[in-house]
């Protein structure tokens, strides 16, 4: 049985601010390697229990370290979450609330700036999302802030999303965005190189899978700094829309429709990626000194989660609602050698919850000056908590279409405004009683509806007083 948190923990929970615990044994400062998907749902994934889906890979993974039942992203779309992935804070402090609609602030410190400072190589590979990577792209929606602005020496990066099947170039049939609802098939995706490395445009190697892509350039990284503790931050793209398999992966689904086919084979084929990285950190030796992370940026797209071929599983909601089904995300941690093979946990964590605990991974001080919405996920590993000890906040806002989805999860209980355009509703759920989030007791408790709403409402100012410059020096 895990015990409830003790009195040191208590104390370090208290307010946005949590300070390094104590680590886990290890050798020596451990290589820190983040892995996140895009839109794939909680239930997209083999250890979550999805009856066709191929993961064989993240499953032997899950299974050799921990799996976290009850992971939250940030927020139900990428953007803002990514944010939080690097920062530990909530989207709202930094002022990213939702997609394209910002780029990262270098007033914030990013996990690879602290772990630059600590004698860590920092390299970035994937889907950034967090400001435009070239100068001459950036436009009326956010702005120019690559990674190289933010503390990561090494960078091979998009903007924004690609196809997971040959990322030059459109899709035949693809009439979603970017496209002005014309079928495209076949001609360059948004001018046909849409990767940069470390500031040059990519022209070599980018046929076939995007995940293997991706990997192409990650393994080198890793290889040229296996002599001293790296941080890999690897974001693939797969299994965004335009969602695309190679036909080696479709064949893997006969039974299914070509979107089915498409969805199911690239993340397959993302997961064979993640396998080939896992055996080459053994291959290198480098295995038990590395932490591997994974998680999903939000909750399934909801176009191919009403169609059925996505899956949140057995919750309510899907990508840009606020429901669990567009929070919750499938993650993963292992530590060969560290972290107890089959470990899984269901405590309410989230992407937030990085940074405090990769600080304590590498010996950083955390600055006191600057509010850390997260929490060390070492407790949590290691079985001594069996809660989590302090609110969880989301949020999604774009107000030019009316859409300002908030949520705080205290304890059990949930408060929601649904992100609904023109305007949404606020509901309390029980969610320990109430998973699926079909009853709401707003009427039925309202001193607790209140005492939730007031807590938000301190969140909220709190995350403001950030975004306007409290947390910055001018």
């Amino acid at each position: 049985m895990m015990k409830q948190l003790n009195k040191r923990t208590m104390a370090c929970m208290v307010g946005a601010l949590c300070l390094p615990l104590l680590s886990l044994a290890a050798p020596k400062t451990p290589n820190i390697i983040m892995i996140m998907s895009d839109d794939q749902g909680w239930g997209d994934v083999g250890f979550n229990g999805h009856p066709e889906l191929k993961t064989p890979h993240l499953d032997d993974m899950a299974k050799s370290g921990v799996r976290f039942d009850r992971f939250y992203a940030a927020a139900p779309l990428c953007s803002p979450t990514r944010g939080s992935c690097l920062t530990g804070r909530y989207p709202f402090r930094y002022g990213i609330l939702a997609a394209h609609t910002a780029g990262m602030r270098v007033g914030e410190t990013t996990v690879a700036e602290m772990l630059r400072k600590q004698g860590y190589a920092t390299g970035f590979f994937g889907k950034w999302h967090l400001g435009w990577v070239r100068m001459e792209d950036s436009g009326d929606r956010g702005f120019y802030s690559p990674p190289s602005l933010h503390g990561y020496d090494e960078w091979f990066a998009t903007t924004s999303a690609v196809p997971t099947w040959d990322p030059g170039i459109t899709p035949k049939g693809w009439k979603g965005f970017g496209s002005g609802k014309t079928d495209l098939g076949g001609q360059p995706w948004k001018g046909g190189f849409p990767y940069v490395h470390n500031g040059d445009e990519v022209r070599e190697n980018l046929k076939g899978d995007d995940s293997r892509v991706i990997m192409d350039r990650v393994l080198p990284f890793i290889q040229k700094n296996k002599g001293q503790p790296f941080l890999a931050t690897v974001w693939f793209h797969t299994p965004h829309e335009p969602c695309v398999a190679g036909e080696e992966y479709k064949k893997l689904y006969p039974k299914g429709g070509n979107a089915r086919q498409n969805y199911y084979g690239c993340i397959t084929a993302m997961d064979e990626q993640i396998g080939r990285l896992r055996a080459e950190l053994r291959k290198m030796g480098i295995e038990k000194n590395t932490v591997l992370f994974f998680c999903s940026d939000n909750g399934p797209s909801d176009g191919l989660a009403k169609k059925g071929i996505a899956s949140a599983g057995p919750f309510k909601g899907h990508k840009h609602t606020m429901y669990e089904g567009g929070l919750l995300v499938p993650a993963c941690a292992e530590w060969p050698g560290t972290i107890k093979p089959g470990t899984v946990s269901d405590v309410r964590c989230s992407t937030v919850d990085y940074v405090p605990t990769i600080a304590n991974l590498s010996g950083y001080k955390l600055k006191s000056s600057l509010p850390i919405d997260g929490i060390d996920l070492l407790p949590v590993i290691r079985g001594e908590v069996s809660g989590r000890g302090q609110d969880l906040y989301f949020g999604y806002r774009r107000l030019i279409q009316g859409t300002d989805g908030k949520a705080l999860i205290s304890g059990n209980f949930k408060l929601m405004t649904t992100a609904d355009k023109g305007g949404g509703k606020t509901y309390l759920f029980d969610l320990e009683k109430d998973p699926g989030e079909t009853t709401d007791l707003s009427k039925s408790m309202p001193e607790k509806f209140k005492v939730l709403s007031e807590r938000l409402a301190e969140i909220e100012m709190s995350c403001q007083l950030s975004r306007d410059g409290a947390d910055y020096k001018y």
